[in-house]
């Protein structure tokens, strides 16, 4: 073999590291196998070919601008690049998975049913389902609100890290009514509150005026991901008396989305609640709520 053959041989041994940074990170995203995915900085490293301290740069770069998200859990695919896999970011999936609970908790109870998810600090509705009520309370598909107004979203907010709830609002709050939580420390006692009642949240008058809510948030592997709220007269309406089924169809959307996580948190949850849920239609709504 001659000088000139040596030097013009392919280097099968040495791996030629991406170059441009839309490689590398091309190399960083092609590690995360679905939605589901879940990875170690070193997985991602090990599967890009790229030095931990490349990945770790690139990474952080990609959380703040969404395309993946860090959890306690690991590094997993963000906000962005679900919408581009999967048009809405998983949240038809949610829908579906829910809609029955939701039809289902208006034929028992009257009152109007909430599907929302957190996007900043707002409570986002993906669904709403009351039937000729339904026009009485001051929501819609689509629209949003801030979290902390809202029965759903103070559930979801409980299931955050204080710290992450700081990172979403300042020390004053945007008020929608004069009962809205306007401090951030009464905001934070207020999930405490909620937190001890293993996750049911209330508001009374603080979305709309006259109108009161109970909501329990649905729970994925890393945290809430959503929420089921029943809404109706704040004159008329016992909530106390429909909250364990609020709590119950969450927990049965969780099973849905993730049967393996939600079997873990049954072995170790309140079954108190779904043992005190009332099995008959409860109409607590009148015509004039909200």
């Amino acid at each position: 073999m001659t000088v000139t053959d040596l030097v013009s041989a392919p280097r099968a041994t040495a791996r030629e590291l991406p170059q441009s940074m839309v490689e590398r990170m091309t190399a960083i995203l092609d590690a995360f196998e679905g939605r589901a995915a879940r990875l170690s900085l070193e997985d991602v490293a090990d599967y890009a070919g790229l030095p931990r301290s490349t990945v770790h740069r690139i990474l952080h770069q990609l959380v703040g601008l969404d395309w993946i998200e860090h959890t306690a859990s690991g590094y997993r695919l963000g906000r962005r690049a679900l919408g581009l896999a999967g048009g809405d970011g998983g949240l038809g999936e949610i829908r579906a998975a829910a809609a029955p609970l939701l039809h289902q908790l208006h034929l028992q109870t009257g009152l109007v049913v909430h599907l929302t998810v957190l996007e900043g600090g707002d409570s986002v509705y993906l669904d709403k389902v009351g039937g000729r009520f339904a026009t009485c309370v001051p929501s819609r598909v689509g629209g949003r609100v801030p979290a902390y107004a809202t029965a759903g979203g103070k559930a979801i907010l409980a299931g955050l890290a204080p710290e992450a709830v700081d990172g979403l609002y300042g020390a004053r709050l945007r008020g929608r009514t004069d009962r809205t939580v306007a401090e951030l420390t009464a905001l934070h006692q207020e999930l405490n509150r909620i937190r001890r009642r293993s996750g049911l949240a209330f508001e009374h008058g603080e979305s709309a005026p006259g109108v009161s809510c109970v909501g329990a948030a649905i729970r994925g592997h890393d945290g809430p991901v959503a929420a089921i709220s029943l809404c109706g007269d704040a004159r008329s309406a016992r909530l106390d008396r429909v909250a364990p089924l609020v709590a119950d169809a969450a927990r049965t959307v969780s099973r849905t989305l993730y049967p393996e996580h939600s079997d873990r948190r049954r072995a170790r949850g309140n079954s108190r609640i779904t043992e005190d849920a009332p099995e008959t239609t409860v109409p607590l709504m009148s015509a004039r709520a909200g």
